[in-house]
């Protein structure tokens, strides 16, 4: 049984996958939009200045989310499988990610900068203004490595350890952080715990992925060193890691005055090359994509070894007393 529940979340693992690769995000309703616009609305009736309101806030939303999925675990094992294949495929972004960076590289090379600019804010929260053709180039390499964590590598962990509610509420605590987690005067406390939290989900995922680009990457000694040597630095525990090992394995420099809606950061040197140029941000996309099936593939196998801890079994057990 508990063999049938790994193959059965394994291969809806795979068919999430699948299915963004082939479709990328849905175009019309996406379920995540629908996560935002339910925390927005949430948002609104509990926001208060302080850490209490916004844990509140978070715990209500992660905590739904995985509670309105968690029965669909003690279904058979082809219906969790299902669900967590209809999970993976909507809490996966890698496809769209990839796709727009390569488009943004694409039409800075050819000249077309508010052409480029117009792409910026599917990427990233950067001010497109602020971003001329090099900085465009940066803002898309550092969002590549970010996000195909948060976007691919995030999501499939927490598929294999929890299936579709593992997949979901990770997704709604990766929405949270990108809706309230800055560090402006607004939410500096009411986002608190969703910054945290969206810190911890990350911990093991940017690892995986950084461990992942290591191996993969052009230059896997200026990988590790700069992960090592760099990433600590950096404003978040986990977006250093990735953003180090990426800049190390191309061979590029990332980091600097980046301009956000709330304000102005100056963000640490990440790898000790020159600034990306167009060329490296197609070498981005390979290494993305690359990184993504790899990982892909370690979570498809891992899942056949996650231990089954109630499920079909909890339900047979209750229904026989």
């Amino acid at each position: 049984m508990t063999r049938r529940r790994g193959v059965a979340r394994a291969v809806g693992i795979a068919l999430g996958v699948a299915a963004d690769r082939v479709l990328g995000d849905p175009a019309r309703l996406h379920p995540v939009a629908g996560m935002g616009t339910a925390a927005g609305a949430l948002q609104r009736v509990l926001y208060a200045d302080n850490r209490l309101a916004g844990a509140i806030h978070t715990a209500v939303c992660v905590g739904g989310t995985v509670g309105l999925l968690a029965p669909v675990e003690r279904r058979s094992p082809v219906v969790a499988g299902l669900a967590t294949a209809a999970a993976t495929w909507t809490a996966l972004g890698g496809t769209t990610l990839t796709r727009v960076a390569g488009e943004l590289g694409a039409r800075v090379e050819s000249g077309d900068l508010d052409g480029a600019r117009v792409l910026v804010p599917s990427l990233c929260g950067r001010d497109p203004a602020s971003l001329d053709g090099p900085g465009m180039v940066r803002a898309a390499v550092e969002s590549l490595a970010e996000n195909t964590s948060d976007a691919t590598v995030g999501p499939l962990v927490w598929a294999v350890l929890a299936g579709a509610p593992g997949a979901m509420g990770y997704r709604m605590a990766n929405t949270l952080d990108a809706m309230v987690g800055y560090r402006s005067p607004r939410y500096r406390r009411f986002g608190w715990a969703s910054a945290r939290l969206d810190d911890l989900a990350n911990l093991v995922p940017a690892r995986l992925m950084g461990t992942v680009v290591v191996a993969l990457g052009p230059d896997r000694r200026a990988a590790a060193r700069a992960w090592r040597d760099d990433a600590a630095a950096h404003p978040s525990p986990n977006a250093g890691v990735v953003e180090a090992a990426f800049a190390g394995a191309l061979g590029v420099g990332l980091g600097g005055i980046t301009v956000y809606a709330h304000g102005v950061e100056d963000r640490p040197r990440l790898g000790d090359g020159p600034s990306p140029t167009s060329a490296d941000l197609r070498r981005a996309v390979d290494l993305s994509r690359r990184t993504q099936t790899v990982v892909a593939a370690i979570a498809c196998a891992a899942a056949l070894a996650v231990p089954d801890r109630g499920g079909a079994r909890g339900v047979r057990t209750r229904s026989g007393r």
